[in-house]
């Protein structure tokens, strides 16, 4: 019963143990915000100064006059706290004394408009100043933390009742407390009644607002551990495929993909088994991990999408989450771009890698496949096997990029290519029209041989 309307009443209760690094980004949004708190305090202090100082004066002649000191004073320290809140992570208790100095202020000016204005005490009570209290409170909220709004209305709640205490209990002027709410309005009388009523609108705010912050600071707390697995996610997805998951109108169920005219590029090192098989796992994990990121630079820059990851191998897709009207051309690109990236260049501890290109082009779908509860975003279709296929077609062939006739006639003109021919496909009864496109070496070779 009692889980249930505190449930109610704050939200569902965040269970997962902060990391750090959720710990560091709420600090970081709570520290944003104390600076905000800060900035809006200094427009505030300035407002009042302008004020008073344009605004006619009713006390003149009164020797005392403690307003223009204590919004002086008010505002050296909001300039020291703003500045410590650029510089420094403010400690809890320094805040919570800031908080207390903040509401004392405002209670020690609207004490002293009785001395001021050479009124009884009570006339403070009417001093519609206590309304910056309600300011004081809220401002607090920017920082997503209910400790401070609390402490605020607390301290303005108790500050207030120490007020009418001390208004009630002058010797000088006798009983003060009336029960006539005219008498109240038009003279020094006090109606218990009505501080009452500005007592409880104080602790009902603030309560008001804590709940609102407790609620608000457990959705800051799951969007920021979503967002942290979002980031970290994303470097195992990618970008596109996570926009198009996240704007899809439901959840993606298995299954779910659309049919659409796409390139498709498979892409393996050439001898990796055998390299593996002569370094330890260590430095085959460094070498791959170095070419990797040296070809996906190539692929990023082409618009292609890393699909999928297969040992050494890698599925690269293109106007598949992403839209590509030149998709064919740029798969060829990549896979030219790819062998210009690895040419002359060494990996790990001085490997020299070369990569074998399978590209085809045709109706695929790109989609989702798998269970309910563990997805994968890829591309499949027979036009996506003959890709696979013609990358493993190079090593008979001796080339390093075969693409199929699909491909090569919606490239264009741009590549130099040569016919290998028809050729029988590995798990297809129909051969495919295979090209070859020529790469940086294989022109510089036929250049020199001119």
């Amino acid at each position: 019963m009692i889980r249930n309307v505190a449930r109610l009443v704050f939200g569902d209760p965040v269970h997962n143990r902060l990391s750090k690094r959720v710990r560091r980004a709420i600090a970081g949004q709570q520290n944003q915000g104390e600076i905000l708190v800060g900035w809006v305090q200094l427009c505030l202090v300035i407002f009042f100064l302008a004020l008073y100082t344009v605004a006619p004066k009713t006390s003149e002649g009164t020797i005392f006059t403690p307003v223009p000191y204590v919004l002086a004073f008010y505002f050296l320290v909001t300039v020291l706290r703003l500045i410590l809140a650029y510089v420094w992570e403010l400690p809890r208790w320094l805040l919570l004394v800031s908080v207390l100095v903040d509401i004392g202020l405002l209670m020690a000016l609207i004490w002293s408009f009785h001395v001021q204005y050479e009124q009884p005490a009570p006339f403070y009570l009417k001093a519609p100043t206590l309304l910056y209290v309600f300011i004081f409170i809220s401002l607090r909220t920017l920082r997503f933390d209910p400790t401070f709004v609390l402490a605020a209305g607390v301290a303005a709640a108790g500050g207030w009742m120490a007020m009418v205490w001390y208004a009630v209990r002058q010797p000088s002027i006798g009983d003060v407390i009336t029960r006539d709410y005219v008498d109240y309005l038009t003279s020094n009388q006090v109606l218990i009644g009505a501080e009452i009523d500005k007592v409880l609108s104080i602790l009902l705010v603030t309560a008001i607002l804590a709940v609102a912050l407790v609620r608000g600071r457990r959705l800051l707390i799951r969007a920021v551990i979503d967002a942290t697995a979002a980031q970290d996610l994303s470097r195992f997805v990618a970008p596109e495929v996570a926009d198009h998951i996240t704007s899809a109108e439901r959840p993606i169920q298995p299954g779910d993909g659309e049919v659409k005219e796409a390139s498709v590029l498979f892409c393996d090192i050439e001898r990796f088994s055998a390299i593996a098989e002569r370094l330890p796992p260590d430095r085959v994990m460094h070498l791959l991990n170095d070419y990797f990121d040296t070809v996906s630079d190539v692929i990023g820059r082409h618009g292609g999408i890393i699909s999928q990851y297969q040992g050494d191998a890698m599925l690269i897709t293109f106007n598949t989450a992403r839209p590509d009207q030149a998709h064919a051309a740029n798969a060829l690109r990549t896979a030219v771009g790819i062998q210009r990236a690895l040419a002359g260049r060494q990996f790990g501890d001085g490997e020299v890698l070369k990569a074998r290109c399978g590209i085809n082009t045709g109706q695929m779908i790109s989609g989702a496949i798998g269970t309910h509860d563990r997805l994968l975003f890829t591309v499949h279709g027979d036009e996506v096997n003959i890709a696979a296929r013609l990358e493993a077609l190079n090593k008979d062939y001796g080339t390093y990029i075969l693409a199929s006739e699909q491909t090569v006639r919606a490239a264009g003109h741009e590549f130099a290519h040569r016919a290998i021919g028809v050729v029988p496909v590995r798990g297809r009864e129909t051969p495919v029209t295979v090209y070859t496109i020529a790469t940086d070496q294989e022109l510089s070779r036929k250049v020199s041989t001119k």
